[in-house]
């Protein structure tokens, strides 16, 4: 098998973090995101979203983290995607909630839009509109995710590891890349040391870490 990836895409990672803890082969080839491979041949015809990731496992091309992740899953037989179906629902669940209203305020509303110049908004006063109203989303979605739908469970969706935190963990990741504290939100910061001290978190992450480091000295509207 072979996933079409870059080290500091937020949605490959979570694949390469599970492939790694879960002694998955993978074959990984970078598509240079920042050069504009994802728009040109031979990648802009696996995936004509020209996104990252994508999985090739012989004839079978498959996009989209979740899915991947699912179908990685199944094929391995993990029990990080449970076989009974409350809790492959409540997986299911998680998966979603991350992959919609969160990921819309916290990655391109608050945090693309200040890192990238691609997703930055035409105009100061839109751009800062656009950013303002992702931190005060963001911040809500954390404040649920927090109070009522992590609470005091080790994990997204109960005591055991499974592919919903792969996938949730490397989404709140990516507040590194704006300097965000997660203190107000104790359990969501417990649960990201947890997930921080997983054994291929380190090897995963070097690259956008580094990236992370890099822009540290930048002034951005953050949540602290």
């Amino acid at each position: 098998m072979k996933l079409y990836f870059h080290p500091a895409s937020t949605t490959s990672r979570p694949i390469v973090q599970f492939c790694a803890e879960n002694n998955i082969p993978l074959e990984l080839e970078v598509v240079d995101l920042m050069t504009g491979a994802h728009y040109q041949p031979p990648f802009s015809s696996l995936n004509p979203s020209n996104q990252v990731p994508v999985l090739k496992d012989g004839d079978f091309v498959l996009t989209e983290v979740s899915s991947i992740l699912k179908y990685l899953a199944d094929k391995h037989d993990s029990a990080a995607y449970p076989k009974d179906l409350k809790k492959r629902a409540r997986v299911n669940e998680m998966m979603d909630w991350f992959n919609t209203g969160l990921m819309r305020e916290w990655a391109y509303n608050l945090i693309y839009p200040q890192v990238f110049e691609h997703h930055k908004r035409p105009g100061n006063d839109v751009h800062q509109g656009v950013v303002d109203w992702g931190k005060e989303k963001a911040e809500r979605w954390l404040t649920i995710l927090d109070k009522h739908l992590l609470g005091d469970k080790k994990f997204l969706a109960g005591d055991e590891l499974t592919i919903a935190d792969y996938f949730g963990a490397q989404v709140l990741s990516a507040g590194d890349l704006i300097g965000v504290n997660l203190a107000k939100f104790p359990n969501v910061d417990r649960y990201m040391k947890t997930m921080r001290a997983r054994p291929a978190w380190k090897k995963t992450n070097e690259v956008i870490e580094g990236f992370a480091a890099s822009l540290k000295d930048k002034p951005f509207t953050t949540i602290a």
